[in-house]
């Protein structure tokens, strides 16, 4: 019996093993994986193109206020020919550069080099095969512009070369008559990157010599998003313009797009600004002038409009940003929190019940969280449990933080983990040091090690200060969460990651998705240290353009789904930070507004049809400037799954943020916030680093609230975990540069008109709230406790 028993057991145990491994199977069928190693990886670099050496931060001027070098290239482009490779003032090019791939023409790039160095480029047989003869090395991938003709099948409503139609081309109707649905599609590269111009056949266009007759004269620049951190080209086909703006194409807009204006790719917006005038003047060339340019694109793609609207005016005429960031770098102030709060709430207070309801993780996190959706790591953390206790203990549902931050992080800001390094031959990879901070190193700086500096700091930051204020949280938790928390570690000590999804190992024993063993930790008897972020470093990049002040002129429609109850990273809470800062910098943001919709609707022609009338009345009155002619019925608005207007006009959005009664939109689509909102930073998003102040100062000033008594008692505790002193939000960044960067005074061009600045405030330039010592402590976005609807 006993031994049927032992059988018995051990075939339960085999079996529930046997689960576990097939959920660790199923979930890495589920996830990313690494990409293998490609035909053509890069096998060489220039010379020195991998000495990293220190370098200061970037001191120079605004490029609001630069001007920009005339250009030497003869455009048009031929056909055949061979864009510019060299930026125009971007910098020099940076090496390891990997080539991507044009599907439109399935041609590799050019050759360029015999030293080996880039990808190899192969010889082609007889029927146009590659070979395995190397006939020389691509380091810049330039690839000959090509023209391509794709029709619209009424039988299938695909696009198709044109020299397969059979009797079956769609019809579209633009400029008052119906013609064929045929496309015009230019691809080639300029910067390095693919670009790619698609407009209407014209009447009696070739490919050489393309005709406007079908063109509405609107140009959209499309945008792209994702997270990127430089050294790719990207890859381009048809369907990234022609089946992805098809809608606007047989209204007859013309689309402009580029490689260099996908984020996936680089994060550096003098690249992306530099890549645009070049591919507008190419646009330009073909096609003459349009009478506006309006730019279109969604994440990072918004982010792009944001930042070049605000440093090159007259670049972008109007802008659709579509789930909006106001920019990259504020968005590691608070992402780069989340793991380890989700490290302390399943870890270091992993024994705490209340933890494993992840709802309830939002009053420290800020950001929304739901037991209704599935954590995407779920069957990767039950199959860990085999071999790590950390994973016992599951959590309930998921948070914004574990569904839409986990695994960016590692990649932003760690210089010794990208998830592409296959493509690179096995020196290069070990030598070459990734992250975001690299990628735009001439502008963070680098320090004594080589290592770009990084902008992120959390020294003084009380994690949790509202949930404490508020009673949500216990002053033991208050203190053991902010002595353990930390920060992360130098880019010189930080090792690989284990997120074997990831880095593409099969399960390793050192399982981790908080990459917790990159982190500073502590204890209650000897607190973490935080990051101190050098401040030089933080005016570089507020120098370099790539932080959206808010100086802003042209006409926006800020235009997003509804996705934060399906803890989706584009929350809509990014809409308003972007708002508050265009208020703080001009004393209005009148010439902003923000349109959300369920899912199930996308109001773009809604939106390309306001703008417009919006134009249009620009045009015919430039006197009025911008906010005045803007039509008397665009307004905020919100919609249903239908698509009809739920609510508009000015007051739909009003909420907690900006301390008034909530409109009917905000009740329908409400805003959360974000691990620093929660500690007391405001919703613009920007402050990199806090002054600091005494604890004793702020517990005068009444910052702890009800919890005063309860921090006086631990006052010695206190100033073990905050020997600096606590975050003081009533003064703005320590980081940002204390003169006006963008002046405000020279009028802005916006289709071709001179418009004068629209500044409500006596100051110029950004404009702080007026700061006193006793200044009322900045609201969280979100009431304790309140969660967002469910999709």
């Amino acid at each position: 019996m006993a031994v049927r028993r032992a059988g018995i057991l051990s075939g339960v145990v085999f079996g529930v093993v046997g689960l576990l491994i097939f959920g660790a199977w199923y979930g890495y069928q589920e996830l990313p994986r690494m990409p293998g190693v490609p035909e053509a990886p890069v096998v060489g670099v220039p010379d020195g193109a991998l000495d990293h050496q220190p370098l200061p931060a970037y001191s120079g001027a605004h490029p609001r206020v630069q001007e920009r070098p005339p250009e030497y290239y003869p455009f048009p482009i031929a056909i055949g020919e061979i864009g510019p490779a060299e930026t125009l003032f971007a910098g020099p090019s940076i090496y390891p550069f990997y080539c991507g791939e044009n599907s439109v023409t399935d041609r590799q790039p050019m050759v360029d080099n015999q030293k080996g160095e880039g990808v190899p480029v192969y010889a082609l047989d007889a029927e146009g095969n590659k070979t395995s003869d190397i006939i020389g090395y691509s380091r810049d991938c330039s690839h000959p512009t090509h023209v391509t003709y794709y029709y619209r099948s009424v039988t299938d409503g695909d696009f198709h070369p044109l020299e397969k139609a059979d009797g079956d081309i769609d019809q579209v109707t633009v400029n008052g008559r119906a013609v064929d649905f045929v496309v015009r599609l230019e691809t080639g590269t300029i910067n390095r990157f693919f670009y790619a111009i698609a407009a209407l056949r014209g009447e009696g266009e070739s490919p050489e010599n393309p005709s406007p007759s079908n063109w509405n004269r609107r140009l959209i620049y499309q945008f792209r998003g994702g997270v990127g951190i430089g050294r790719r080209q990207g890859d381009i086909g048809k369907g990234d313009v022609v089946e992805r703006r098809a809608d606007q194409l047989a209204r007859g807009y013309a689309i402009v797009y580029s490689t260099a204006n996908q984020t996936s790719n680089h994060y550096n917006i003098w690249l992306a600004e530099d890549t645009a005038r070049r591919l507008k003047q190419q646009f330009s060339a073909l096609y003459d002038e349009p009478l506006y340019t309006v730019g279109i694109g969604g994440s990072g793609g918004a982010i792009q409009q944001y930042l070049i609207a605000q440093n090159a005016p007259g670049l972008l005429d109007a802008a659709i940003p579509l789930y909006s960031y106001p920019d990259m770098v504020s968005q590691t102030i608070y992402v780069f929190d989340c793991e380890p709060l989700e490290y302390y709430f399943d870890v270091v207070d992993g024994d705490n019940p209340r933890w494993r309801n992840a709802e309830e993780r939002s009053v420290i996190q800020g950001l929304p969280a739901s037991n209704n959706v599935k954590n995407r790591f779920h069957l990767l953390e039950t199959a860990a449990t085999l071999f790590d206790g950390r994973y016992r203990d599951g959590t309930e549902g998921a948070t914004e933080c574990i569904q839409g931050w986990r695994g960016l992080v590692p990649l932003v800001n760690n210089p010794h983990f990208v998830h592409f390094i296959n493509n690179y031959a096995d020196d290069i990879a070990r030598n070459t040091h990734w992250s975001h901070w690299e990628d735009l190193r001439s502008f963070y700086g680098a320090d004594e090690t080589g290592y770009a500096n990084s902008a992120w700091d959390n020294e003084g930051v009380q994690y949790g200060l509202q949930a404490l204020r508020d009673g949500d949280i216990s002053m033991e938790t208050f203190l053991e969460l902010n002595a353990t928390i930390g920060g992360w570690k130098a880019p010189l000590d930080q090792g690989d990651e284990k997120l074997w999804f990831l880095n593409g190992n099969l399960f390793p024993v050192q399982f981790s998705v908080w990459s917790d063993h990159n982190m500073n930790l502590g204890t209650l008897d000897r607190p973490a240290r935080r990051s101190r972020a050098n401040v030089d470093t933080i005016r570089g990049i507020y120098r370099s353009g790539h932080v959206f002040l808010g100086d802003v002129e042209i006409p926006i429609i800020d235009l997003r789904h509804y996705l934060d109850g399906e803890l989706d990273m584009h929350h809509s809470l990014a809409s308003f930070s972007s708002r508050e800062r265009i208020r703080r910098a001009r004393g209005h943001a009148d010439n902003q507004l923000i349109w959300v919709s369920h899912k199930k609707y996308t109001p773009l022609d809604e939106a390309l049809d306001t703008m417009d009338r919006w134009m249009r009345n620009i045009m015919e009155n430039p006197q009025r400037g911008v906010a005045a002619n803007r039509p008397v019925d665009a307004s905020d608005q919100c919609f249903d799954s239908e698509g009809n207007v739920i609510a508009a006009g000015p007051d739909v959005w009003n909420g907690e943020w900006n301390r008034k009664a909530r409109g009917k939109c905000m009740r329908e689509y409400p805003i959360y916030s974000t691990p620093r909102q929660v500690a007391g930073a405001p919703i613009t998003g920007d402050i990199f680093k806090c002054a600091l102040q005494p604890i004793e100062r702020a517990l005068a000033k009444g910052v702890y609230g009800s919890a005063s008594e309860d921090v006086a008692e631990h006052i010695v505790e206190m100033g073990r975990i905050f020997p600096s002193g606590v975050c003081n939000y009533n003064y703005p960044d320590e980081g940002r540069p204390k003169e006006n960067l963008i002046p405000g005074t020279a009028p802005v061009t916006i289709a071709g008109h001179k418009i004068a600045p629209d500044y409500r405030l006596s100051s110029k330039g950004y404009v702080q709230e007026p700061m006193s010592k006793e200044a009322e402590q900045p609201v969280p976005v979100s009431l304790p406790g309140e969660k967002a609807a469910s999709e």
